[in-house]
Parts: C-alpha cells; structure tokens; sequence
C-alpha cells in the first residue's frame, strides 16, 4: 500500500513518525513523509519518500509572535497567542497539505495538526486514514486539557475545559478548513469532535500507557499504542570530541531545550553553564534551535546527537519537556529534571514527576541557576528517582507501538 504521514511542527512532532515510517515500509508498504522542506534529508535517509510543505517552525518559533508565546504566563494567554500565530499560517499549510495529499496515496496517516485538512480530503477522495497523533487531545474527565496546565478541574471539569479549547481550535482551523470544504464541495459540517473531526474513526497515539493510561470514557477506536521511536540516523557516529568527554569522568548530565528557540540564548547558556557548576556535575548541553553554547573542562556543547544512544550514557537530562525527548529520556531510565516553556510541555513535566522519575518541575518562565542546580542535585542523589526511571524504562522496553500502527494500516488493504 502506499501510505502518507502528513504531520507539521518542530523537528519533535516528525521524528516519530521517521520511526514509524520505517516499520511500515519494512512490512512491504511504500512510505512517504510530508512534512516541513528542512527536514527533507532527515526523512529520505531512511528511504522514505518526501513530500515539502511550506512554513519554516524554526522562523515561526523565533519570530515575535513565537517569542511571544514562549513568554506566555498562563496556558490561556498561550492558547490566544497559539491562535493568532495560527491564522497567519494555516492558509499557506492547508494549500500544502492539499497539494501532498493530491499526489496519490492508498492511505493517510494525519497527525493532530493536518488531521482537519486531511479528513477532509478522505471524505472528498474515498481514501481513508487514521489519526496518529503524539498529544492526548481527546477530551476526558480523567485530566485536564493539555494546553490548559497540570491542575485538574474534576471529572466534569475537565470535559467542560475540553469544550473550551474545542471553540478556541476551532477558530484556528475553521477558516481555513471551511474553505477547503467548499471547493471540495463537501457540504459545511460540524462533527461535534475535536478539532471538528468525525466521530467513529480510528485514532492512534504514539505514547506508552505506562506513561498516559487510555482513559475509560474515550470513544471507542481511539487507543494508546505505546511510543513509535525515531529511526537511528543511517551511519551516524559519535564526534571522537563527545567520545573523549564521556570517557574523562562519570557519566555527566544532559541539558537540552529542543526547538524552543529562546529571546536571549547567551543568559540561558550562563545560567546552565552556572547551574552544573553549583551542583557539582558535569555537563553536555545541546544546542538546540537557541543555539545553547557552554564550554568548560567539565561542559561540552554538542550539536545534534541521538538521544536514544546519549541519554542512557547520562546521569540525568534537563530538557523542556516535549512530547519525543520526555519519551527518549524515559526510555534510557534515567531521572530527569523537567523545564517546560508552553502548551503540551507542561503535561508531559507532571507525568514524569507522578511517574516518580523527577522532582517538581521548574517553570521556565521563573527558572534560576541556584532552582536549576537545586534540581540537578535532587535528580543525581536521590535513589529513589534512579530506581523508578530504571522500572518505566523495562516496561517501554516490552511495548511495540509501531506494531499496533501496522496492524491497523493493513486492516485497510
């Protein structure tokens, strides 16, 4: 079968489904990624096909409005920024999406962002598909919305949030979805359903339950079928310079913040610098979309290096709390200490505290070098963290969640 992925974001919300893309085609099926132009060598290394579709996450992250929303205090203040970056943008990726999903394809795999887009194509074209989508959008009383933070509303409350978030989506893609409609000739409809998608469908999500059990009151088709991970990078090898490193002391301490594209990357490579040297450790800090720079005889910054061989080798990892680098730090069983910036990061930051794998998490907007190096000390020296990230990371290692994937795509040919 030739199966399309159609998923948009940072480099975060692609490289799962790299991982899945390659199981898939492993079974035999043609695979192809649309997704952003800069990660076009990051998908065909895996003879995967590529399709581009347009907006840059790096500039949109590092424009005023993405600085904005990086500065956000409160997840509603985020959620309205959210969706007036959205507006300027959505045109100009649906117009992508159309254009990839026309292409040809015998099913589409839709992450949360271009599922809209793409269920409406299906519907227009008879080609169907299945949400795979990295976030837990599907309302339920069992926890709060993502984008709303941590501190739950009860039951009722929770779903009565998730009302509330659906108008604000709502308002991020129904302009540009409305639209597509029309000249699909499709009449205007709404489901009722997140993002204004159709009940009854089957929806798939690339986390663990050990991580987010499948709450009891989601609709049936929608599942957790544990984490699809990342495809190793063909023939990449370790920098003999981290290699030294590594080998010069005991195992050091990660320090990344991903895609956040932070105002002012000097202060926050000061302030990690300072923190290592406060808790006693040493350090590798990754770059990142900041361009994070701090060297030392007991730092070294390096640029992109899979987590999935670096962290095991790590004595803990400070990161902001995505989606994939929660998931790799969690996979290499090791404490972490949670920084999160905005929306779904500050989900994941309380699913590692209650997993018992890090302390509290630090808020980015209020983090200090003495909070920081606090934490580091907190995550190196307390067992009991040790013990428990060892634990969930045995359990991940019996899971395969691209299987469930595989399954249900081939249930369709």
């Amino acid at each position: 079968m030739r199966v399309l992925i159609v998923t948009a974001g940072s480099w975060g919300d692609v490289a799962p489904y790299t991982g899945l893309g390659a199981r898939l085609r492993a079974a035999g099926h043609e695979v192809t990624i649309a997704t952003h132009g800069r990660f076009d060598g990051a998908v065909t290394a895996h003879g995967l096909g590529f399709r581009p579709l347009p907006v840059d996450p790096r500039e949109e992250l590092a424009s005023a409005a993405g600085q904005g929303l990086a500065r956000a205090v409160s997840p509603p203040v985020a959620m309205a920024r959210v969706v007036r970056m959205a507006r300027e943008f959505m045109p100009r990726l649906t117009e992508g999406v159309v254009a990839a999903v026309r292409q040809g394809a015998d099913v589409l795999l839709t992450s949360t962002l271009t599922d809209p887009v793409c269920a409406a194509l299906g519907e227009a074209s008879g080609v169907p598909s299945i949400g795979v989508y990295l976030q837990p959008i599907e309302p339920t009383g069992a926890f709060p919305p993502l984008v709303t933070g941590t501190r739950s509303f009860g039951p009722y409350g929770n779903r009565l949030a998730a009302q509330a978030l659906w108008a604000a989506t709502d308002r991020l893609f129904a302009p540009a979805v409305g639209e597509l409609r029309r000249e699909l000739g499709l009449p205007a409809q709404r489901f009722g359903g997140p993002l204004g998608l159709p009940r009854g469908r089957t929806v798939l999500h690339g986390f663990s339950p050990t991580v987010v059990r499948r709450p009891a009151d989601w609709p049936e088709g929608h599942d957790v079928s544990g984490y699809w991970w990342p495809a190793a990078p063909p023939g990449w090898q370790p920098d003999p310079r981290l290699l030294d490193f590594l080998d010069a002391g005991p195992p050091p301490v990660f320090v990344g913040f991903g895609s956040f594209v932070a105002a002012d990357a000097e202060r926050l490579s000061a302030l990690v610098t300072e923190a290592l040297r406060r808790a006693g450790v040493r350090g590798i800090v990754q770059a990142g979309w900041s361009g994070l720079r701090a060297e030392g005889d007991e730092v070294l910054t390096v640029q992109e290096v899979p987590h999935a061989w670096l962290f095991p080798r790590t004595a803990a990892v400070i990161h902001h709390a995505g989606a994939g680098t929660t998931a790799a730090g969690l996979r290499a069983g090791v404490p972490a200490v949670p920084v999160p910036v905005q929306l779904d990061q500050h989900f994941w930051a309380a699913r590692l505290a209650a997993l018992g794998v890090s302390g509290s998490p630090l808020r980015y907007q209020r983090l200090t070098a003495a909070r920081l190096a606090a934490a580091i000390v907190a995550a190196t020296r307390t067992p009991a963290f040790a013990a428990r990230a060892r634990h969930v990371a045995a359990g991940l290692s019996r899971e395969d969640g691209a299987a469930r994937v595989l399954t249900a795509v081939e249930r369709l040919g």
